[in-house]
């Protein structure tokens, strides 16, 4: 199994739960998804360094992971997400590891 981690620095303005709910979506439409999680986040750590929200996405393996990628869904929430990201791309980070 393969997770896909992705943290985010929203804008003030951006609707996370609408965000939540395309990304959930995602697995109805795209094979290979056993999961999605979503959160906003809750550590007392102070560790943040601007990241509010985050999500991971569990894959059956990485040619799941891999097919999910340039699926049209996938690109379309993406584009979603980096509008709604403070400095577009910069406000996000992705990390994948094997389970």
């Amino acid at each position: 199994m393969i997770r896909h981690v992705v943290l985010l620095k929203l804008r003030d303005t951006a609707d996370a739960a609408f965000i939540f709910v395309a990304l959930k979506n995602l697995q109805s439409q795209i094979l290979g998804i056993v999961s999605i999680t979503t959160g906003i986040d809750q550590s007392p750590e102070g560790l943040q360094r601007g990241f509010t929200h985050g999500f991971t996405v569990d894959f059956e393996n990485a040619a799941a992971r891999d097919a999910y990628l340039p699926h049209p869904a996938h690109q379309k929430v993406g584009a979603m997400i980096v509008a709604a990201a403070v400095g577009g791309i910069d406000g996000i980070v992705v990390l994948d590891w094997e389970m």
